[in-house]
């Protein structure tokens, strides 16, 4: 029996991933603020189990709760695999730094870096505890590799999230146990992130007519096109290549 936790399944690339998953056999776990209802159909159609949380990522008291009873349900003795994908995101606020708060960086780190960290120890102690081997998929971007005005915390959140987690990959290689962490760049997607970066004035984000180019040109991948390359990646276990940065681009 193999389970998946997902992050931000409420839509997106996060409700594409559980999709197909669950076509593929396996139960899915998702965590979103708002329920995604077209996932439970499908777990019924395919066979399988899809359970929702409801949880505000950014509290992170209400994350520790979450996955340890997320937790208790998957780390069991029928459970072969566990995979835990971070994939709920945000690229607000998109501004100069001079105009950032403090409340808006807090809830900016919060979700993009703070929680996946946290979910991925809560994940893998439970994983050592059990001895289950566990697969974790953190979703970065290629904001972080290059500076871009507008998208400093973006930019720094996900170029964090990158260090992350190679390091706590190159902790599971030394520990030589069989757990494995890596990254996936979906690059650009046709979700509601491509939007309100859209709606972005060119005084806060300069890069914003080439957004709005994306879009008419048909330039943005459907996240279906995108979940479909990590599904496959993740299906095939064995040739997974732990602390390996994977990038949609390699496969078109």
């Amino acid at each position: 029996m193999k389970f998946a936790i997902i992050t931000g399944t409420s839509k997106g690339l996060g409700a594409s991933i559980a999709e197909l998953l669950m076509k593929a056999g396996v139960h899915v776990v998702g965590i979103a603020r708002t329920r995604n209802r077209d996932l439970l159909q499908i777990a019924r159609d395919a066979g399988v189990t899809y359970q929702h949380f409801t949880c505000n990522l950014s509290d992170v008291d209400q994350l520790d709760r979450t996955i340890e009873k997320i937790n208790d349900q998957v780390f069991k003795k029928e459970t072969d695999l566990v995979y835990l994908i971070n994939n709920a995101a945000t690229v607000n606020p998109i501004d100069i730094a001079t105009k950032h708060t403090s409340e808006a960086v807090q809830a900016h780190m919060q979700l993009n870096l703070i929680a996946p960290i946290l979910t991925t120890a809560l994940v893998l102690k439970r994983a050592k505890h059990c001895g289950i081997k566990t697969v974790v998929t953190n979703v970065t971007s290629g904001a972080a590799d290059r500076s871009t005005y507008g998208w400093s915390l973006y930019g720094s959140s996900k170029a964090g999230l990158n260090r992350y987690t190679e390091s706590v990959a190159l902790e599971q290689k030394e520990l030589k146990t069989e757990h494995k962490v890596i990254l996936f760049d979906p690059s650009i997607m046709d979700t509601g992130m491509q939007g309100e970066i859209r709606s972005a004035s060119p005084d806060a984000f300069k890069d914003v007519e080439q957004f709005i180019d994306y879009k008419v040109e048909n330039k943005l991948s459907d996240t279906a096109d995108v979940a479909s390359v990590l599904v496959k990646i993740l299906l095939d276990e064995a040739a997974i290549i732990n602390g390996k940065y994977y990038s949609i681009k390699d496969y078109r």
